[in-house]
C-alpha cells in the first residue's frame, strides 16, 4: 500500500515545464532554442536573476566573432568555435543583426615571441582556419599604424552584436523567458524531478535542469546536490574606448602566452565604428565585480576557501602582478598598448565598461582551458564557458540540448513522467 501511494504521488506531479534553463546569457538561450528546435512541442522554461538577457559575460564582451586559432585541436574549444563563427555568421544574415567578417591581424612585437606565433600558424592549420604569414610591410597595408616583427592575418575572424544575439535566440527559441527570476533554492529528486524556488517565492517544477547560470555555475551545481569539483574564479577585464580610432583599422592582438586562457591586451574596432582596447585579466572581489568598489565579502571567502585559489596564486603570481600593475596603472596600460600601437597615448584611452570572466579552477589550481559541461541525476551543468563561449554558442547549445533531451528520454519508464 506504502508503495501505490507513492505511484499515485507522482501520477499527480503538475510540471510547469519539460526542461528548466538556469540563465539567460546567449548559452543558455542557445540551449533552449536548440532544445526547442530538436524536440518540437518540449516545454522550455528560462530563469534569468537580471531584468533582461545578457546583462553579464554576454553582453561585456569585445563582440569578437573568434576564429578559432588558439584552442588546442580537437578540444571543444577548438570546434566549437570554428564551427560555431560559421553558423554565427549565418544566423546574423538570416535574422539581420550586425555583423561584419574583419579579419584580424596577431603580431609578434619581440623576438622570443616568433616561436609562439609559427606556432599558432600551426594550430591554425590543423583546425582548419586559413592563415598568412606576413612581414612588416605586409602588415602595414592592414593596419598602417602597428608595428611588429611579423604577424599572422586570420580572415575569418568579424565582429558582432552577441546582445542581440541572445534576444533573437530567446525569441526564436518559443520558450518561456522569466527575467528578475534569481534562484534561491533547488530540490531534486531523481523519481519525481527538479522543484526550483526564487527570490520572489516562484516555485517552477521540470522533469529536467540545465544550468548555463555562467558567473554562478558552481553554485548552481551545489544547489541542486551535484558536486562540480571545480569553483568559479571571477577575473576582471578593463577595457579603454580609443579616443582616435581612425588608428586601427579592424582587430589586432598580441601572441598570447600559451600557458594562460587569456589572450592579452587587443585592439578591437566594433560593430559601431568604435574601438576597444582590452581586457586585462584581474581577480574580482565579487562574481560581478566590474570595479575595485565592488567587493562581496561572502564571495572572497568562499574563493578564498578553495584550495585551488592559492594553488594558482603560487603559480602564476607573476603574470598575475602584471595584470593588476595595468588595471592600477594607465601608464602601464598605454605602454602595453603601444608595443602595438605606437602612435597611441595616455590621452588616447577613455574608460570604458568593465567584464568579468568565469573561470573555472580545479582543486589543483588548474586553470580549465576548455568547456567543460557535466551531468548529473536530471541535470546537466555548463561549468567553464568563457571566451569563445559566444562565438560557440550554437554548437555548445546543441551538445547540452543533446544532453538534456537523453536524460528527458530516459524518464519514460519513470511513474508519472
Amino acid at each position: 500500500m506504502h508503495y501505490r501511494s507513492r505511484e499515485v504521488e507522482q501520477v499527480r506531479i503538475v510540471y510547469d515545464c519539460d526542461v528548466l534553463v538556469i540563465g539567460g546569457g546567449i548559452v543558455g538561450l542557445s540551449a533552449a532554442y536548440a532544445i526547442t528546435r530538436a524536440a518540437p512541442g518540449t516545454q522550455v522554461t528560462v530563469l534569468e536573476k537580471e531584468r533582461g538577457p545578457a546583462r553579464h559575460q554576454t553582453g561585456r564582451n569585445s563582440g569578437v566573432i573568434h576564429s578559432g586559432i588558439y584552442y588546442r585541436p580537437g578540444s571543444l574549444k577548438a570546434r566549437y568555435a570554428v564551427r560555431g563563427a560559421a553558423e554565427l555568421v549565418k544566423f546574423c544574415a538570416e535574422y539581420d543583426i550586425a555583423h561584419a567578417i574583419t579579419g584580424k591581424l596577431i603580431v609578434a612585437t619581440e623576438k622570443a615571441e616568433l616561436p609562439r606565433l609559427h606556432g599558432l600558424v600551426q594550430r591554425g592549420r590543423e583546425n582548419g582556419i586559413p592563415v598568412r604569414e606576413l612581414g612588416p610591410a605586409q602588415m602595414a597595408e592592414h593596419e598602417p599604424e602597428v608595428r611588429g616583427l611579423a604577424a599572422i592575418h586570420v580572415g575569418t575572424t568579424g565582429v558582432c552584436d552577441f546582445v542581440a544575439v541572445a534576444r533573437q535566440l530567446a525569441e526564436a527559441s518559443g520558450a518561456e523567458i522569466r527575467y528578475g527570476a534569481e534562484v534561491v533554492r533547488i530540490d531534486r529528486r531523481p523519481t519525481l524531478g527538479v522543484a526550483v524556488r526564487t527570490a520572489a517565492g516562484a516555485v517552477v517544477r521540470a522533469r529536467v535542469l540545465v544550468n548555463c547560470a555562467g558567473l554562478h555555475s558552481d553554485e548552481v551545481a551545489r544547489l541542486a546536490g551535484d558536486e562540480p569539483g571545480m569553483r568559479i574564479v571571477p577575473f576582471r577585464g578593463e577595457y579603454y574606448s580609443l579616443a582616435r580610432p581612425e588608428l586601427v583599422r579592424g582587430l589586432v592582438y598580441p601572441v598570447p602566452d600559451p600557458a594562460f586562457p587569456f589572450l592579452g591586451v587587443h585592439l578591437t574596432r566594433g560593430i559601431d565604428g568604435g574601438v576597444h582596447i582590452g581586457p586585462n585579466a584581474v581577480p574580482a572581489l565579487a562574481r560581478e565585480g566590474y570595479g575595485w568598489g565592488v567587493v562581496r565579502p561572502r564571495e572572497v571567502g568562499a574563493a578564498l576557501a578553495w584550495p585551488g585559489s592559492w594553488r594558482m596564486a603560487r603559480r602564476h603570481w607573476r603574470y598575475g602582478a602584471g595584470e593588476l600593475r595595468r588595471s592600477v596603472s594607465k601608464a602601464a596600460f598605454t605602454g602595453a598598448v603601444q608595443r602595438l600601437l605606437p602612435a597611441v597615448t595616455a590621452d588616447d584611452l577613455v574608460p570604458a565598461a568593465a567584464g568579468v570572466r568565469a573561470q573555472a579552477v580545479l582543486r589543483d589550481g588548474t586553470l580549465v582551458d576548455d568547456f567543460l559541461i557535466k551531468e548529473g541525476e536530471r541535470t546537466v551543468h555548463v561549468l567553464n564557458a568563457p571566451s569563445p563561449a559566444a562565438t560557440a554558442s550554437l554548437p555548445i547549445g546543441r551538445e547540452v540540448a543533446r544532453r538534456a533531451l537523453r536524460a528527458l528520454g530516459a524518464l519514460g519508464s519513470l511513474v508519472g513522467v
